[in-house]
């Protein structure tokens, strides 16, 4: 029997906060290949975007993936990153993996 544990949004931006760390392009990488990499614009806030992530809200998300703020990581994302080896904040909000490029090498 699996029990899954709720959280008020408040602990949630904690928990998920506790959980956000720095990570290399060559970390990631598994994670890209998985097609679970979501890009999120350096003007939003990580916690909250994974917050809202993991409490399924789709009207949020949607808005941001309609003005580009949240992307799945592409292609190009990939090619870029390998040539500029950055470093990102990451969070997980299963099964995805948000990130911002903190700096480029």
């Amino acid at each position: 029997m699996t029990h899954r544990i709720e959280f008020n949004e408040e602990e949630l931006k904690v928990k998920l906060n506790t959980e956000t760390g720095r990570i290399s392009w060559r970390e990631l990488l598994p994670h890209f290949a998985r097609g679970v990499v979501i890009r999120v614009a350096g003007e939003l806030d990580l916690v909250e975007v994974a917050a809202r992530f993991a409490a399924d809200d789709k009207e949020r998300v949607a808005a941001w993936l309609t003005r580009g703020e949240v992307v799945r990581a592409s292609d190009e994302d990939a090619r870029s990153w390998n040539q500029s080896q950055p470093e990102f904040w990451a969070v997980v909000a299963a099964p995805w993996v948000l990130v911002q490029v903190v700096r480029m090498q």
